[in-house]
């Protein structure tokens, strides 16, 4: 269903306001001749045609968004200071956007790949942006290997392809990713739809409170239309029938009033238990377990309007987990410490200087009151302000308190593994799921892992993979390496 237009009834102009005489025929040195290079709207409407598109994101570049309102359901002023937070039933407006994380721009929805997650809070202390998936855990735990494990997801530099080779090459010489893989490959692995998934702010963060005391958290969306996923099989006919079948569900579903809606939770750690938790609570391949910190729910988070422009809002919509307001701060987490540069820095790429400045980036419900100017699109607003601090004309200052707590730190400077906690195991966990799953989950799970690995060129990278499941549970190595041989001849 088309949205209701904006531009007013009219003349067609040109990006001047100049009234358009003929938009049928270019201007032509007689009936038959060439045409003229002072056709103006001619060149207008071929040189914008040409710059219609900006550089696609490199990861989560296919994409969703919707704008929607979360609600805190429960009091947790005892752990953090955000303004957002300070009140049961306080609202606040937000922006979502859903996408696959290898796929390029116009690739299918129903795909077997990660979801990204990405929630932007419109507050009045700044805009908060929690980048997630939707899975609790990721391949990787020092943001130093991400380049190389996106290079083994996207098309190889020589055959233009993916090709399982990269992919399980890397995933079997990187032990700690065999926790995401099991994940990726089990029933969970293709949603039927943004809808019907649940979302994870995956790292660690900080909250701290009004009297300074920290804690670390770990945040939950949990989806409130219950679980739907595709089989391998069936992800095959939605992708060929329809590749924006993700896309259209959730547009589809707000247009109808049928909103979507999570259950927000978080899970909460004391910093002192931090150090001598049996595994690292910063390592992003691994889960904490519920029965240890329980998820506590104090949040509701409903989507309920579509944008009017794909592009203005959801191509150009810029997320970072920088972005953070009183309250809420990062952990030693060394792949979010590493996305704390990397993904402004992708959009001050991909977007410009002044993408912050655009309506679905700039904050909605204070303004943003800086001494940066110019750059690309720079609109103006500071009109005739001083762009420097400190000044005595009246410009914004400092606050003297800090977003978060500091963190304590200790040692030598250099290459380091983060510390080992008794714990630190990259197949305890993946085998736990496993043995979590039913007899039908565990069949399916082989079937997809076998159906991929048996794909490889190379025994040894065949083996490889296989001996990491192997490592994760007894039982899982054997009935896959059953598979993957009978898959190979």
């Amino acid at each position: 269903m088309a949205q209701e237009a904006h531009v007013t009834q009219g003349p067609l102009t040109t990006e001047t306001g100049a009234p358009v005489a003929d938009n049928q025929n270019s201007e032509t040195a007689g009936a038959g001749g060439p045409v003229l290079v002072q056709d103006q709207l001619l060149l207008e409407k071929l040189a914008h045609f040409n710059r219609e598109r900006i550089p696609e994101r490199v990861v989560h570049a296919r994409g969703a968004g919707a704008y929607g309102t979360f609600t805190v359901t429960a009091d947790v002023t005892e752990y953090t200071r955000a303004a957002f937070l300070s009140e049961v039933g306080k609202e606040t407006e937000t922006f979502l956007r859903f996408s696959t994380v290898a796929g390029n721009l116009g690739s299918p929805d129903a795909v077997r790949d990660p979801r990204g997650f990405s929630l932007k809070f419109y507050t009045e202390e700044g805009n908060y942006d929690l980048v997630g998936n939707n899975t609790p855990v990721f391949f990787i735990k020092d943001a130093i290997k991400f380049p190389d494990f996106i290079h083994t997801q996207k098309r190889d530099p020589y055959t233009g392809s993916q090709e399982a080779d990269n992919v399980w090459d890397f995933w079997s010489l990187s032990p700690e990713s065999t926790h995401q893989v099991t994940w990726l490959h089990g029933d969970r692995g293709i949603p039927a739809s943004y809808r019907h998934m649940d979302g994870f702010g995956s790292h660690t963060y900080q909250w701290n409170n009004e009297a300074g005391q920290a804690f670390w958290v770990k945040y939950h969306f949990k989806t409130d239309q219950g679980i739907k996923n595709l089989t391998a099989a069936e992800a095959e006919v939605v992708a060929g029938k329809d590749p924006d079948s993700h896309q259209r569900d959730l547009r589809e579903a707000i247009e109808r009033g049928e909103y979507p809606s999570w259950t927000v939770g978080v899970q909460i750690m004391p910093v002192a238990e931090a150090a001598t938790y049996r595994f690292n609570p910063f390592d992003l391949t691994k889960v904490w377990p519920h029965a240890d910190y329980p998820v506590i729910e104090f949040g509701k988070l409903e989507l309920n309007r579509n944008p009017e422009n794909v592009f203005a809002e959801v191509e150009q919509s810029v997320f970072s987990p920088a972005h953070f307001v009183p309250g809420i701060g990062p952990s030693p987490d060394k792949m979010l410490q590493g996305r704390l540069f990397a993904y402004g820095d992708a959009h001050r790429y991909r977007v410009g200087i002044n993408a912050d400045h655009l309506p679905v980036n700039r904050p909605h419900a204070t303004e943003a009151r800086t001494h940066s100017r110019d750059g690309l699109l720079y609109d103006g607003r500071h009109k005739g302000a001083k762009n420097y601090e400190p000044n005595s004309f009246g410009g914004p200052f400092q606050t003297d308190r800090a977003l978060w707590q500091p963190v304590a730190v200790t040692g030598v400077t250099g290459d380091t593994e983060a510390p080992v906690h008794t714990e630190d195991n990259d197949f305890v966990q993946a085998g736990n799921l496993y043995r979590l799953m039913t007899e039908e989950e565990k069949e399916r799970l082989i079937a997809n892992l076998a159906g991929g690995i048996s794909q490889v060129s190379r025994e040894d990278i065949a083996e490889r993979a296989i001996n990491n499941f192997r490592q994760a549970d007894g039982d899982f190595g054997k009935r896959l390496e059953a598979a993957v041989q009978a898959l190979r001849g």
